[in-house]
């Protein structure tokens, strides 16, 4: 006799979420930190970096400092903001995204973000998927250009909508931002935050190198441009193959609700708010990249767009109050990732094991040939990329010690500089502990596993087009 259990279907397993992803990440951190030995190296102060860097051959064992149920408990916290130090951490960026939900919820409330979209779907109508090269080269040249990264998150909330009524998936939404920047990151050019730190940390010249990197950034920026169009290709055509087709209606609820196809006008009202909308992002980009901001100015412009916004529309003090607030709810989880994904780098230093670590990849290359050497430098910086997901901080960190390594090689230090920079900016596409992609993934409502799945074939094909590139660059120069 068949009876209900034998008929039901199989109880699905469900992958943890990224909270529980970064905190298990924490416990695991500390428990390092009680079998690594701890260490560090002499400092000394950088007037060019503004900062203190570390001395090759200069480590040596320190009294350990293993962390406990407490400092676990404590790392979120101070992943936010230390208030050992009076230092804020992540607060910054945690508070940029709550007033971006903030200004998301009073302009969606004006109706406008509906209406625009329906009226850009039926100029695109055949042509959406060109949004995507498009959109990707935009972000690739912020972020070859200044380290864009952070920033992005601000456009999550412009594009998912869009991409969604495009008839693709969140993923292709997430892909478009995170790939876009990222890329241009992993292929920096001129990044202040990555290449020309790197590169002053190693004493050379910023623009030594520069072909190789522009050559990295070209190929890798094509896989993934290609990558991800055709995917979103795929979708389209058939929604059932999107890594997220169990959630497309209540994706579609979130990021298209209240709107019907061509029930809403596109009226002056919604083009002045628009309008107000796209100049706040490039008011943004221009602030960073000449006006010397960061993120409270950020954070001041969004809270004044959303200001402007109100007085325009006129929703009544109430509503727009209201607007506001559901907004900043709505990426509220995103704001406590940050602080979680900040924890982890807070345990490694609190426990003194992150020059230990460096320590061990300055002996690794010790003594190989000219192609392993960069291989394994490459790879070395790979594994540091997840413990320091920072560009600039990794840069600080590892250049000072590994670059005059190079020189027992025989490899030029401008190579060592483009191993760093391409292996930091392609871990950075899926580090748990980077807070920019653990955000992005939240307001984007993809699951980490989910990008993993759709990110694990593109990263192979990105690792052959880098470590050939090195490889030959080694045995040309």
């Amino acid at each position: 006799m068949t009876t209900a259990s034998d008929t039901a279907e199989p109880r699905r397993v469900r992958f943890p979420t990224a909270f529980t992803i970064l905190f298990g990440l924490i416990v695991l951190v500390a428990a390092l930190t009680w079998f690594i030995p701890a260490g560090q190296y002499e400092r000394v102060a950088n007037p060019a970096l503004d900062r203190e860097v570390p001395v090759a051959g200069t480590y040596t064992e320190t009294e350990s400092n293993p962390q406990g149920v407490v400092e676990v408990i404590m790392a979120p916290i101070a992943g936010l903001y230390d208030p050992a130090t009076n230092q804020g951490n992540a607060i910054d960026i945690a508070l940029f995204v709550l007033v971006i939900g903030g200004f998301i919820g009073v302009v969606a409330s004006t109706g406008a973000i509906n209406a625009g979209i329906g009226n850009a779907m039926k100029r695109l109508e055949g042509r959406e998927k060109w949004m995507i090269p498009a959109l990707m080269a935009l972000f690739a040249f912020g972020g070859t250009t200044y380290g864009m990264a952070e920033e992005t998150l601000a456009f999550y909330m412009l594009l998912m909508p869009v991409m969604i009524a495009a008839r693709f998936d969140a993923v292709t939404a997430v892909a478009t931002i995170l790939l876009g920047a990222g890329v241009g990151v992993l292929g920096s050019t001129v990044n202040a935050f990555a290449t020309v730190i790197a590169s002053d940390a190693a004493g050379i010249p910023f623009t030594q190198g520069i072909v190789l990197r522009l050559v990295i950034l070209g190929l890798c920026w094509i896989a993934c441009v290609v990558y991800v169009m055709r995917y979103a290709e795929r979708v389209r055509l058939d929604p059932t193959t999107s890594l997220v087709y169990d959630r497309k209606a209540d994706n579609e609820a979130h990021f298209l609700s209240g709107r019907e196809e061509g029930a809403i006008e596109f009226t002056t009202l919604h083009k002045i708010v628009l309008a107000i909308f796209a100049l706040t992002f490039v008011v943004m980009i221009w602030g960073v990249l000449a006006g010397g901001w960061w993120m409270g100015e950020m954070t001041g412009l969004f809270l004044a767009s959303a200001i402007l916004t109100g007085l325009i529309a006129r929703p009544g003090e109430e509503k727009f109050v209201d607007a506001f607030v559901n907004g900043a709810r709505d990426l509220l989880g995103v704001a406590l990732i940050i602080g979680l994904a900040r924890g982890i780098v807070v345990i490694m230093d609190a426990g003194k094991i992150t020059d230990t670590i460096l320590h061990w990849a300055e002996l690794s290359v010790a003594d190989l040939g000219e192609v392993a050497f960069i291989n394994v430098m490459y790879w070395l910086q790979v594994l540091m990329s997840f413990f320091v997901p920072s560009s600039s901080g990794l840069a600080v960190l590892s250049m000072p010690i590994m670059a005059p390594v190079a020189d027992f090689a025989g490899v030029g230090r401008d190579l060592v500089v483009t191993a760093y920079q391409s292996a930091n900016g392609l871990v950075n596409l899926i580090n748990p502990t980077f807070a920019v992609v653990m955000g992005a993934l939240a307001i984007g409502r993809v699951p980490y596993e989910r990008w993993l799945r759709f990110m694990w074939p593109l990263l192979l094909i990105l690792t052959v087009i880098i470590m050939a590139c090195l490889s030959i660059a080694v045995l040309v120069t």
